[in-house]
């Protein structure tokens, strides 16, 4: 069976983006490994409670030669616009959670608002990853 264990955000700062993920957004630790014999490559992991066969990797973006200068800033660039990928979260009350990781410091720039599919909201981590934070309506609402 294949399945889907983990997902990447790159980070401009992996502690920035552990304590965000951890204090303001409610996720816990899965993994901090440094690995020297990499360079001290830091393998850091998140994920939320309860969910515990899923995790974000918050992966610093590398320098050469994994990567050179202006591929570095390119990413760098569609972080700092929300185009670097998306995290979606899901939720049971998009208020109440909107409200929530508002009073956590969370700085929402789309308040939960009625769509289609259900009620969406959108906040940025501290690089500038899009996340959005969704109460997804019932499917046999959505094929009615």
């Amino acid at each position: 069976m294949i399945k889907v264990g983990t997902a990447q955000l790159w980070v401009n700062d992996q502690d920035e983006a552990l304590a965000f993920y951890t204090e303001k957004v409610g996720m816990e630790v899965r993994a901090d490994v440094t690995v020297a014999e990499l360079g001290n490559f830091r393998w850091l992991t998140v994920g939320m409670p309860g969910q515990p066969d899923f995790a974000i990797v918050l992966m610093a973006i590398p320098g050469p030669p994994m990567m050179d200068d202006e591929t570095t800033e390119q990413v760098k660039t569609l972080m700092s616009k929300g185009y670097a990928g998306t995290v979606f979260l899901e939720t049971d009350d998009c208020q109440a959670s909107y409200e929530e990781l508002s009073a956590r410091g969370v700085q929402f720039h789309e308040a939960p608002e009625e769509r289609p599919y259900g009620i969406d909201s959108g906040f940025r981590d501290p690089s500038g990853n899009n996340l959005r934070l969704t109460q997804v309506r019932d499917l046999a609402e959505l094929s009615a």
